[in-house]
């Protein structure tokens, strides 16, 4: 069966930023620049060098102060290359016109930039959501959309044997269906609980084991599994969401091990996305208690993230910005300092406002979705 695309090019449109130019100054933005400079080893390497251009002999300090940064600064980047490697072997060849891509949530926020993406470039990219996607707009961004509940197991099995038989045996998968009701634990009703983890965490069984043995039998694939930093927190107001959220942390390691342990199962690669806050309308109104040490993430940053590591067949994990990184050593601290360094960030508190501020704005929990 053939399917035609009609592929649009992207709008562009000129808007001029609403914050002040030192708001975009972060550590992240620091760190970057230390990596492709100072403490690059190739650049670290053009000092000595530099140096014995002007004669300077091998005896003099400046000339075994440099060698030996540029000697630290190659053996941290080669052990952190036999880490990777040791950790999730080598990277599988992937070419996208050969790949099939299901992305579940991709009618809208992160899920939607990554769909969209591999639709404008001719890929075989389909779409599981609720929501439901006018045919011409599905054409006009060259994908196939399937309205699918992903919390409901017969709907995905039933969605994925049309997806085998419009575009085939589906390589690349990316889980990034969600929902939050953003209320307290007691006034969550039974209902919103077991919605809330049927979408955010019984969905990624209903896919893996819907999508899993294909991958198998092809001997290829490529697993991502977006959870959120909030997984290792936990957070006031969201204790079904991040509840959720923490069990796709186990369930992504059992993956692994499972895979690991399978023969067929080695040439198939899986990501683990735990990024920090992003700038979705669903948490327009909550703020960050820094913006320099803890920075707003804009969702296109990680899906330009996902794509890099789905495009170059690699496993790892997708931690932004830079404190979603060390955010698990936070647990080795005293409780005290815990506490501290909680109320210092305002996390309870910046939930309870600004998220159940957003969400009493929103009609229907469709649109809670993101």
């Amino acid at each position: 069966m053939t399917i035609a695309k009609v592929i649009s090019s992207p709008k562009t449109t000129n808007s001029t930023p609403e914050k002040p130019w030192h708001h975009y100054l972060t550590i992240d933005l620091f760190l970057t620049v230390l990596n492709r400079t100072f403490l690059h080893p190739f650049i670290a390497w053009m000092l000595p060098l530099s140096l014995r251009a002007q004669a300077t002999p091998y005896t003099h300090t400046a000339m075994k102060v440099t060698i030996a940064w540029a000697s630290l600064l190659t053996l941290l980047y080669f052990l952190g290359l036999i880490n990777d490697r040791i950790a999730y072997g080598m990277a599988r060849e992937v070419d996208p016109s050969e790949e099939v891509i299901v992305v579940t949530g991709g009618a809208s926020g992160l899920g939607a930039l990554i769909a969209e993406v591999y639709g404008m470039r001719g890929a075989n990219i389909a779409v599981m959501d609720a929501r439901k996607v006018e045919e011409d707009e599905a054409e006009e961004k060259g994908i196939i959309y399937y309205e699918c509940d992903v919390g409901d197991r017969k709907q995905v099995e039933e969605v994925g044997k049309r997806i085998e038989e419009d575009l085939g045996i589906p390589t690349i998968l990316i889980n990034n269906a969600g929902i939050v009701h953003g209320k307290a634990l007691l006034d969550l009703s039974p209902e919103e609980i077991e919605r809330t983890f049927r979408v955010n965490t019984l969905s990624h069984f209903h896919t893996l084991q819907t999508f899993l043995p294909g991958m198998l039998s092809s001997n290829r694939g490529t697993i991502v599994t977006v959870s959120s930093v909030l997984a290792h927190l936990g957070a006031a107001n969201l204790s079904d969401y991040t509840a959720s959220k923490a069990a796709l942390l186990a369930l992504h390691a059992s993956l692994r091990a499972e895979l690991a342990r399978s023969s067929q199962g080695r040439n198939i690669r899986t990501l683990l996305c735990t990024p920090g806050q992003l700038s979705t309308p669903m948490f327009a109104g909550v703020k960050t208690p820094s913006s320099f040490f803890a920075p707003v993430v804009a969702p296109v940053d990680v899906a330009k993230e996902i794509i890099k590591m789905v495009d170059r067949g690699e496993s790892g994990e997708i931690a932004i910005p830079l404190y979603t990184r060390w955010i698990e050593w936070l647990g080795v601290l005293p409780v005290g300092v815990q506490t501290i360094l909680r109320a210092w960030s305002g996390i309870d508190v910046a939930m309870a406002d600004g998220v159940m501020g957003n969400i009493l704005a929103t009609e229907g929990d469709e649109k809670r979705r993101w």
